[in-house]
């Protein structure tokens, strides 16, 4: 009889393995972050007249209070909308929502046209509070899902803590919002293609904002070991890679990052460590890359010494100047404060990064017009304005930067030699 009974117990152990395991593909198109350049995708940008009332969200509350660095190219869009802002020839300008499905659709076209593996979509805290949130932010996703395996695309989710308030609030928002992801979303089982990102046959999650001393929690107080315990090891929801987004000095624990050795605990505890370099490096500054190579090469010791995996992130310029008029008026920023210079600034952070050993690339970011950092296709010609300021593209195609990543990829994956000089288009 006690044989009968520990014969049952097993049978129901292994059927919850069973069931865990038929709640992320077994197989996908993507099985590791080896060998690939991935991009983040915002995807919260909003048009008057799309259907969402939420106005040029992302964009502009008025002429004046722009919130955006760079003005998208439109002209390749299905749907796009028509802005107060006036082009050098009196016509209004336009801009595109992220919530049509023809929008994700181009920009994933774009991603497979142009050689740039995938994305990870941000998901912010905020989105993972409420319902209303949830469901217009995940129409987003599922068209991106669908785009993803309509062009093979590998896309991944990244958790983006900013939202998260000082009150008592901890992670818990994202384990009920993981779990919507996974049953109501299929994220990591979507219809037709399967491209969801693993590494080591694992589906990737990353979260974001770690360390980061200008936040108002406390990395000790939000849970964040409970959360990641959750993604590897639930038996239904967990069997995940944890990706996490840190300061560029989270190694030695200061300059932008919290003077806190919890975050190490925190980091040893992950499967990828993703240090945020923007606006920490600049073409401006004298023998800057040798810092930057310096700097990676030391993470990659650390990480080797700890059995994490290391992402390089790269970005091709910023630009806060809009934004900060109005929300740091006593701080005004420069127009293009830190440049493109034409692309040159984002191949030497990409050749020295390759150079230094990376086996995989975080772009930041896809579609970043905000500060000025999108790699998708930006006009030549934006807006002309006596208040907002627009960064150009340096007299470069509009695509420029869509194929210097496409490039990068083939370089990292050793189909062309690396080339420390940017390369140049034949056509």
């Amino acid at each position: 009889m006690k044989k009968r009974h520990f014969a049952v117990i097993c049978f129901l152990m292994l059927s919850v393995v069973a069931y865990a395991q038929n709640k992320h593909s077994k197989i996908t198109h993507y099985p590791t972050y080896h060998g690939l350049v991935m991009a983040g995708y915002q995807g919260w940008f909003r048009a008057e007249g799309d259907g969402t009332r939420s106005a040029f969200s992302h964009y502009f509350a008025s002429e004046s209070h722009c919130g955006i660095g760079a003005w998208p190219d439109v002209s390749e869009y299905t749907n796009s909308y028509s802005t107060p802002f006036k082009l050098a020839d009196g016509s209004h300008a336009k801009l595109f929502s992220s919530h049509d499905k023809s929008t994700i659709d181009l920009h994933f076209k774009w991603m497979q046209q142009y050689g740039v593996d995938g994305v990870f979509m941000q998901r912010f805290m905020d989105y993972t509070k409420n319902v209303s949130g949830r469901h217009e932010t995940g129409v987003v996703i599922k068209n991106a899902l669908e785009a993803a395996s309509k062009y093979n695309r590998a896309i991944a989710i990244m958790y983006d803590l900013s939202g998260l308030n000082a009150t008592g609030e901890d992670c818990s928002a994202i384990i009920a919002d993981w779990k919507y992801l996974v049953d109501s979303l299929k994220v990591t089982n979507q219809p037709g293609n399967k491209t969801y990102l693993n590494n080591n046959g694992k589906p990737i999650v990353a979260i974001w904002g770690l360390g980061f001393p200008d936040r108002p929690y406390n990395i000790r107080n939000i849970g964040i070991m409970k959360l990641i315990d959750f993604l590897k090891n639930d038996p239904v929801y967990g069997g995940c890679a944890v990706m996490l987004g840190v300061p560029t000095f989270w190694r030695d624990l200061n300059a932008d990052c919290l003077n806190d050795p919890f975050l190490h605990e925190v980091i040893k505890q992950a499967d990828i460590v993703l240090p945020w370099t923007v606006q920490r490096f600049s073409p401006l500054l004298h023998n800057d890359m040798d810092r930057y190579r310096d700097l990676m090469i030391g993470d990659m010791q650390w990480c080797k010494t700890n059995h994490v995996e290391y992402v390089p992130c790269v970005y091709p310029g910023f630009s806060w100047h809009n934004l900060s008029t109005y929300e740091f008026p006593d701080d005004v920023k420069p127009v293009a404060s830190i440049p493109r210079q034409g692309g040159s600034f984002y191949w030497q952070q990409i050749s020295t990064a390759l150079q230094a050993g990376a086996s995989m690339l975080y772009v930041a970011m896809f579609d970043e017009v905000n500060e000025g950092t999108a790699i998708f296709k930006v006009t030549d010609k934006p807006p002309v304005s006596n208040t907002a300021k627009f960064i150009d593209m340096d007299g470069k195609p509009s695509d420029h930067y869509l194929w210097l990543t496409g490039e990068a990829a083939k370089m990292l994956r050793n189909e062309k030699p690396l080339s420390y000089t940017m390369p140049v288009r034949s056509n």
